[in-house]
């Protein structure tokens, strides 16, 4: 089906084309100021560090749902190789090839498009097999450190992980937010937690993968308006699926990474941090998640660390 009136109404409201100059590539990251990074580090009171990517492995996250978008296949290439003659020392060297938002990753503003269009109204032909992203490429997010804020849904929610078909709402962003007892600001990382990666963890692939809670086609407006620089989530789909109007799909990654240019993330693990959140009483953190520079992708693994 095409794109309903009630998504191009939104995003003509959340349409970020030009206002960072006609030629800018990375989108909402420009909110991330000099002066927000010194007020994220002002966050860090213990040190303690949270570590938010899955490990890269052949039998991870994804299950063939996405064409293409293999797990991880890790080889040896040299075992203790004594490649300058016997008795010198020896090299252990590995190879892999996978998908790049097989696992923990960040989603390009490359990776979406529609109408044939990409972020800040460039050609979705600049993306070609032989050259990759012509532009906004996940190269251009040259360092993504900010302060993060968890907005835990499920907690907000009383509730350890949100029923498969729950949809996040703005109004559930408030609540959790309410629950951080802090506001979010320009500039901030938002992580939303459903819980859904518990499925994953507990070995339920297929569980994890489909249906699954995730953000409603009306939250990039909350986050438009309050400046966010990009968001990421505990799921594989970030948005509801199956969608939340039917036969829609993905429409959020679309006014997200098209309209806004906000880069999203997949597959982070915030169970740890959901803990240490509550645990301490504060839910803002200096927030540490800069993708692999693989030039021309369209997203790329990242392994984020949260410091507390």
């Amino acid at each position: 089906m095409s794109l309903p009136p009630e998504f191009h109404h939104i995003a003509q409201r959340v349409n970020n084309w030009g206002r960072w100059g006609a030629d800018d590539e990375i989108g909402t990251l420009n909110l991330i100021t000099d002066a927000v990074v010194r007020d994220a580090a002002a966050t860090v009171r213990t040190g303690r560090r949270v570590p938010l990517a899955v490990p890269l492995r052949q039998d991870g996250i994804q299950t063939g749902m996405v064409p293409g978008r293999v797990n991880p296949l890790h080889t040896m290439v040299a075992v203790n190789a004594e490649m300058f003659g016997p008795g010198t020392v020896a090299t252990s060297d590995d190879a892999v090839t996978m998908g790049l938002q097989a696992g923990t990753h960040w989603d390009g503003l490359a990776h979406v498009s529609h109408s044939g269009r990409l972020y800040n109204g460039r050609p979705a032909a600049s993306v070609t097999a032989q050259g990759r992203a012509a532009f906004s490429g996940i190269d251009t997010a040259r360092h993504i450190v900010s302060r993060g804020v968890l907005l835990d849904v499920a907690r907000a929610r009383g509730a350890d992980r949100l029923p498969e078909g729950h949809v996040v709402t703005p109004e559930d962003l408030a609540a959790a937010e309410e629950l951080a007892r802090t506001s979010v600001r320009p500039g901030d990382i938002v992580l939303v937690r459903t819980g859904q990666i518990q499925r994953y963890l507990a070995g339920e692939r297929e569980a994890y993968a489909f249906p699954s809670p995730g953000l409603s086609l009306r939250t990039p407006e909350w986050f438009h308006a309050r400046d966010v620089a990009a968001v990421a989530n505990d799921t594989l789909t970030f948005e509801i699926i199956p969608p939340e109007i039917e036969n829609l799909w993905l429409p959020v990654h679309a006014l997200d990474l098209v309209e806004m240019g906000m880069m999203q993330g997949q597959n982070w693990n915030l169970e740890e941090l959901s803990a240490a959140c509550a645990e301490e009483g504060r839910y803002a953190f200096l927030l540490s998640a800069t993708p692999e520079p693989f030039s021309g992708g369209t997203g790329a693994p990242v392994a984020p660390v949260a410091i507390l």
